[in-house]
This record gives structure tokens, C-alpha cells and sequence, in this order.
């Protein structure tokens, strides 16, 4: 399913409730309200900017996910409508002083696009951002000018990539990076390597960019691998999202071993990077071995063992 099929049923229902009109702002308000893409975007610089700043300067404090204005309960009704007025012409004041150029960046950069070319681009790209490789159906994707507007960028097919809503934020219009070879690069794959066709009875999970199996020869019981979809060499040639996409297998994974058996209490994670570290299959993997207490005489010194002489210190 695409956002349309969100953004429509809403702004139905925001003429509903206005009584079958209303007007365009309002209805483009509610339509945010309901994009959590654009939603958890503002809902970091809530975190990490404003909310950082305010609390800094003790003016609100934070209790887990919630905001709290430091003192409200000793304000009357008139001081916090003194301070409401207040906010309100600070922000007045912000605006004419700076006026429309401000959000500039966000208009220049990326001018009407046609439905037509949306789909033509978000095709293209398999319906993943080009930068992060996010689906469509995770977060929102925008057509972004691979050379802005606002620098003499063209409107043409060849001028456009797909991008989620974060990375194209982060983009601006400061940066004319093509981006649109990442997403085709997700699709590398060598009919040769054995984790490139693996079978898929031995993939015991998996998220958009990783998977995970059994080890075949497993050092410890309940050895695993995650392994990156993508054929890539090595751990230092992945990208980004493919390190975010198996952390969290990692994480999840230990958290699962651990919860099976309870004698595991350690973990080696590790990968063989090159032929002379020992790296057999050319397709990055990442080993998580659980450790149990005694499984060898002397633990102490971990992955120093792999040279013999160098795990006592």
C-alpha cells in the first residue's frame, strides 16, 4: 500500500468534520498529522535540538517519551497567558525579520513533481530511498532534485532520485550527490557464492538487508552467522543501513540465545576480514558464538588466542 492510500480516507474525513469544506492548509495539516515519517522527523529535533536546548537551561524537564514545563503548577492563569502571548510574538517576531526565505531550501529544492514522474522515478528505484535503502511502505519517499533547483537544477527524469523524508531533510539543497547507483547496488548478488544462494530453508530470520542462519560448523552450540544480502567483499565495504540491518539481527539474536539457554554468558562476535585473517567465503559474515562458563580452560585474553602465544598477557 502507498501514503495515498492514507492520504486520502484523510482528507475525506477532514471535510467531514468541517462540514464539507474546508480549506487546502488545513487539510495539508491534517495529512502531517497522519505521516509518521515527517512525524518521527520532527520528533528527533524535538529530542535533539529543542528539547535539548530547553532542558539545558532548566526551563522543561523530561520524564521518558513525556515533556514537562518546569514550574507550571505555580503559574496562575494569567502568567501562563502572558507567556503564551509572549511565545507568540517571539515567533511574530522571527517571522518578520526572516520572512519566507527561511524555509526556502525546502521549496526551491524540490518544485511540483508530476505523477507521472513520481512513478517513473519511485520505479525505478524499486520503492526504496536511494541513500538509506528504507521501503516505501516503512517511510514516506519524496522526489528529490539531484541538483537543486535553487542551483539551476532542471526538471528533467535524469534530475530526480528517490528519497525517504529523513535523508532528504538532511539532504537540503547544500548537496547534488546522485545517490540513485546505491539502490541498485542492494541488488548485488554473485551466482557462485554460497551466501548469495543460500538456501532458504537455513535462514532461520531475516530484515530487509540481512539475514541470519546456523552456523554449518558451529564452534559453540547455537553458532549463528548474519550475513549482509548484498555481495560485499568485506565488513569495512558495507554501507550504513546494511551495519544498522545487522546490529539489530546481532542484538536480537543474542537476546534469543540468552533466553533459550541459560548457561550461555558470554558472547565472541567477530568476521575474518582477507584471505590472510583466515576469510574463506568472499561474502562478508558476521560470527555471534555464544561462550558458557568452562567451555575453556582459560578464557582470559579472547580473540588474542587466534595467534598462538598471544591470548596470555
Amino acid at each position: 500500500m502507498r501514503m495515498s492510500h492514507i492520504y486520502q480516507p484523510v482528507m475525506l474525513l477532514t471535510l467531514l468534520d468541517n462540514a464539507g469544506r474546508c480549506h487546502q492548509q488545513e487539510i495539508a495539516k491534517a495529512i502531517l498529522a497522519h505521516d509518521p515519517s515527517q512525524i518521527d522527523y520532527y520528533t528527533n529535533i524535538t529530542n535533539n535540538m529543542v528539547g535539548k536546548v530547553l532542558r539545558g537551561r532548566s526551563i522543561v524537564e523530561k520524564d521518558k517519551k513525556d515533556y514537562m514545563l518546569s514550574g507550571f503548577d505555580s503559574l496562575t492563569t494569567d502568567n501562563i497567558e502572558v507567556l503564551k502571548k509572549l511565545c507568540l510574538s517571539k515567533i511574530h517576531e522571527f517571522n518578520v525579520a526572516r520572512g519566507q526565505d527561511v524555509w526556502e531550501h525546502r521549496r526551491k529544492s524540490k518544485g511540483y513533481v508530476s505523477g507521472t514522474v513520481r512513478y517513473e522515478v519511485l520505479k525505478s528505484a524499486k520503492y526504496k530511498c536511494e541513500l538509506c535503502g528504507v521501503s516505501a511502505d516503512v517511510k514516506a519517499l519524496e522526489v528529490d532534485h539531484i541538483v537543486p533547483r535553487s542551483n539551476g537544477g532542471s526538471d528533467d527524469i535524469t534530475n530526480f532520485q528517490a528519497l525517504c523524508y529523513s535523508c532528504n531533510a538532511s539532504k537540503r539543497d547544500r548537496d547534488d550527490a546522485d545517490l540513485r547507483g546505491v539502490a541498485d547496488s542492494y541488488k548485488d548478488r554473485d551466482d557462485n557464492c554460497l551466501f548469495c544462494t543460500i538456501e532458504p530453508a537455513r535462514i532461520i530470520d531475516e530484515n530487509e538487508l540481512a539475514y541470519v542462519i546456523k552456523d554449518a560448523f558451529p564452534v559453540t552450540e547455537e553458532h549463528r552467522l548474519v550475513i549482509p544480502k548484498r555481495h560485499v567483499a568485506e565488513y569495512f565495504d558495507l554501507y550504513q543501513p546494511e551495519l544498522n540491518a545487522i546490529n539489530q539481527l546481532l542484538t536480537k539474536h543474542k537476546a534469543l540465545i540468552e533466553a533459550e539457554d541459560s548457561t550461555v554468558s558470554a558472547f565472541n562476535i567477530g568476521m575474518n576480514c582477507g584471505e590472510d585473517a583466515g576469510q574463506t567465503i568472499f561474502h562478508c559474515h558476521i560470527h555471534l558464538i555464544p561462550r558458557r562458563k568452562g567451555d575453556v580452560d582459560e578464557p582470559r585474553g579472547g580473540i588474542r588466542h587466534l595467534i598462538p602465544g598471544k591470548g596470555s598477557y
